[in-house]
């Protein structure tokens, strides 16, 4: 922020002592501001102040927040503790820039959880489940793990414990540390297998993960084929992990996952980082359903998933960072449309079986460069009392990398923009 400016808007994090637990500075850009904006429990907590303007957030808030601060070009904004961990804060800056947002954190949730705990910051992962799917969990879990969990209300222990039971995971310690902060503080103990009941609804949930893992506790390319439900449109391992090394997943970036079969292409791609997106494109209703739950089972539920055929399905989507093609390259105008979309830099990675899908990749790479390879795997299997090898069928692949835009000043990674914790 320039030096001197002023922001329009001030966020205040307030723990869970609410108004009492403010310094007297920050009391005063409060009583002092002509506009006071926060959740009803928030705004409850202030003392009254003559003619100041008190609003509560709007609903659905990320469609009624623009109008909101049009009609309050500078106001104060009340947030829970830190308002950038998973908070307000964070959707604030982005609609308004960081140059017209100050924030005034408490003491985040999370660094009051990991305090009681005794657990280092770098021994620690946060996950967010405020309004979000506790599917998203999955992908975190791996023996020995220890997560923090914002939860989205009392109930969500429950749906979690639940998850963790069911992938064996029912040893795991948990730990509730509700109203942190407050005088109402309070801690709970006990075993993901052994938990019942609610919790206070506003709490951090801690584990400490115990159990055997399994295929989803890798985040490696090329997760065991065991690990997908599919009906024998899957690409195999060995060929997931050579394609994925090719379309390099990178913070923030968005995958065409074309002809997704079983999608366990965008699904490794979308675990690759929790800001990696995927959108799957399926015209088969039923494959497209299995992408989704194939996607909820290995902790990415928000992949996107579009039940079309391409290349007509393909329109008005974000244009990708890369694409892979699965199944379907020869139909009239899949190739080019990939192409066409990918922006600067983008990857391009094709996959074929047949003599005419080889026939396009091989046009396609002496007109455009890039890579071609042709995949023999072979596996080890019993014939008779004896053993040897049994060949799948050969894969070609064409992977291709679009010119890079110019050399520019950095810019920040994007990032996926957090829901709020109770605002």
């Amino acid at each position: 922020m320039t030096t001197g400016a002023r922001p329009r808007l001030t966020v205040v994090g307030l723990g869970a002592d609410g108004w009492d637990g403010l310094p007297e500075r920050l009391r005063e850009v409060v009583r002092s501001a002509p506009v006071v904006l926060g959740g009803h429990r928030q705004l409850d907590l202030l003392p009254p102040v003559a003619g100041q303007v008190r609003e509560p957030w709007p609903s659905p808030l990320r469609d009624g927040l623009p109008a909101l601060l049009a009609r309050h070009p500078y106001a104060v904004a009340l947030a829970s503790g830190d308002p950038l961990v998973s908070g307000i804060g964070t959707t604030l800056v982005g609609l308004l820039g960081p140059d017209a947002v100050r924030v005034e954190p408490a003491v985040s949730s999370v660094a009051l959880a990991r305090a009681r705990l005794g657990w280092a910051a770098e021994s620690v992962e946060a996950v967010t489940l405020v309004g979000r799917d506790p599917h998203l969990l999955l992908r975190a879990l791996a023996p020995g793990r220890r997560l923090l969990v914002l939860s989205s209300d009392e109930h969500t222990p429950a749906a979690v414990c639940a998850l963790l039971v069911d992938r064996g995971y029912a040893a795991t310690r948990v730990v509730v540390l509700g109203d942190l902060g407050g005088p109402e503080e309070s801690r709970r103990e006990g075993t993901a297998g052994d938990w019942s009941g609610t919790a206070p609804r506003l709490h951090v949930l801690a584990l400490e993960v115990a159990g055997p893992g399994g295929a989803g506790a890798s985040w490696a390319a090329g997760l065991p084929d065991a690990a997908y439900e599919h009906d024998g449109q899957l690409t195999k391992r060995d060929l997931r992990a050579a394609a994925l090394a090719r379309l390099a997943p990178r913070p923030g970036q968005l995958l065409w996952d074309v002809g997704a079969g079983a999608g366990s292409v965008g699904i490794e791609w979308a675990r690759a980082h929790p800001t990696c997106r995927t959108v799957a494109v399926e015209s088969h209703p039923g494959r497209a359903a299995r992408v989704a739950r194939n996607a909820a089972a290995l902790g990415v539920p928000g992949l996107v998933v579009v039940e079309g055929r391409a290349p007509d399905a393909l329109a008005g989507l974000e244009a990708p960072d890369a694409v892979f093609v699965g199944g379907g390259a020869t139909r009239p105008g899949v190739l080019e449309a990939c192409l066409e979309a990918l922006r600067p830099g983008g990857r391009l990675v094709v996959h074929g079986v047949t003599l005419e899908t080889e026939t396009l990749l091989t046009t396609a790479y002496a007109a455009h460069g890039g890579e071609l390879t042709r995949h023999h795997v072979e596996t080890a299997e019993p014939i008779g009392s004896f053993t040897g090898w049994t060949p799948a069928r050969a894969v070609v692949q064409w992977a291709y990398q679009a010119p890079e835009p110019p050399t520019t000043a950095p810019s920040p990674t994007p990032t996926a923009t957090p829901p709020q914790e109770t605002p």
